[in-house]
């Protein structure tokens, strides 16, 4: 009752990145709030899949197995979360803003008249005074998040009505282990109980996932032009780097809207969150929302010709410099030094 509840996405086996970083931040939640972490897990042959979670610090593992789960449709998996929250009554549920969570998250919480605050890039607990209505609540979910096109951060609560919801997106929270001797306790949901057979009228036939061209998320080394790189052409430059670098390119909204790369290389808080061990900085101001992308990668070099530019201020190095003029030394020095 009243615990923290992670819906864990599932594919062949495997629990997906998001949600273990949903786990290490709903771990460090429940311990702030002295309850329990639970997580949810819907889908077929899931025989020992709750090995994988409990050394992120989960103590319930609620597990629902059937055949007809798998591939995810919508209408079983809201039943069986729907009546799963109504029994249970936590006070904050998550799960990721991936298609899954975005399609899975606006319906269950309609259901339960909960509201839902999507795509949050951070999760903190706190409390607010409403002087209107004179009341004071302790121990909230700030769910905070960009808006109006990341220019402003709000920050959205829900006093009244629960389970406090959020997606998250992938690549904003850091995944860690508690213990890997971490043991709870599993509970097998009655499948038949929740779902009914109108549920199951949608039946998938034939599946095609088309797997994702660029994952920054796992790339060890980032180089990332912004507007000051000039043109689309002027790109070329920052891949063959990161090619000679083992890395991949990324870029800045302001890159991504004059057209200089796709959309999904589009670091900040409107595009991803990554962690690299390297990010290189091309031609990027620095501003917040794009800060608020990066900003934990283990080492910064920002090259740039503004000696004022912000991201000079996270950077652990600064090049002063045009980009054109600076990236063909790097490339040409360092496959010097690589053979």
């Amino acid at each position: 009752m009243n615990n923290i509840f992670v819906y864990c996405e599932i594919e062949d086996g495997v629990i997906a990145n998001v949600s273990f970083e949903l786990l290490t931040k709903g771990r460090s939640l429940a311990d702030e709030l002295g309850c329990k972490l639970e997580a949810v897990i819907i889908g077929s042959q899931l025989n020992g899949i709750e090995n994988q979670i409990y050394p992120y610090g989960v103590d319930v593992v609620h597990i629902a197995d059937d055949p007809r789960l798998a591939p995810y449709t919508t209408l079983p998996h809201t039943s069986i979360l729907v009546k799963l929250f109504e029994a249970e009554k936590p006070q904050i549920a998550l799960m990721g803003a991936s298609p899954i969570g975005r399609d899975l998250g606006p319906r269950v919480s309609s259901a339960l008249f909960s509201g839902l605050t999507a795509d949050c890039t951070s999760l903190e607990i706190g409390n607010h005074e409403d002087k209107k209505a004179g009341k004071t609540y302790e121990n909230l979910l700030y769910q905070i998040r960009p808006a109006f096109g990341g220019n402003i951060i709000a920050t959205i609560i829900n006093p009244d009505c629960r389970p406090q919801m959020a997606t998250v997106r992938e690549g904003v929270m850091k995944s860690e282990i508690r213990s890997e001797t971490y043991k709870g306790k599993l509970k097998k949901i009655d499948v038949a109980k929740m779902v009914s057979d109108t549920d199951f009228v949608i039946e998938i036939i034939e599946r095609h996932v088309e797997k994702r061209k660029v994952n920054l998320g796992a790339a060890p080394i980032i180089v990332s032009g912004g507007y000051g790189v000039g043109s689309k052409d002027n790109f070329k430059l920052l891949y063959e780097l990161a090619d000679v670098l083992g890395g991949e390119v990324a870029a800045s909204r302001a890159a991504v809207d004059a057209g200089y790369a796709e959309h999904e290389r589009q670091v900040g808080q409107t595009g991803v969150t990554v962690r690299p061990k390297l990010y290189i900085a091309c031609g990027i101001s620095g501003q917040i929302q794009h800060r608020a992308g990066m900003e934990d990668s283990a080492q910064i070099i920002a090259i740039n010709t503004d000696e004022n530019a912000p991201i000079n201020s996270i950077a652990d190095y600064v090049v002063n410099g045009d980009v054109m003029d600076v990236i063909p030394k790097m490339i040409k020095y360092y496959k010097a030094n690589s053979k």
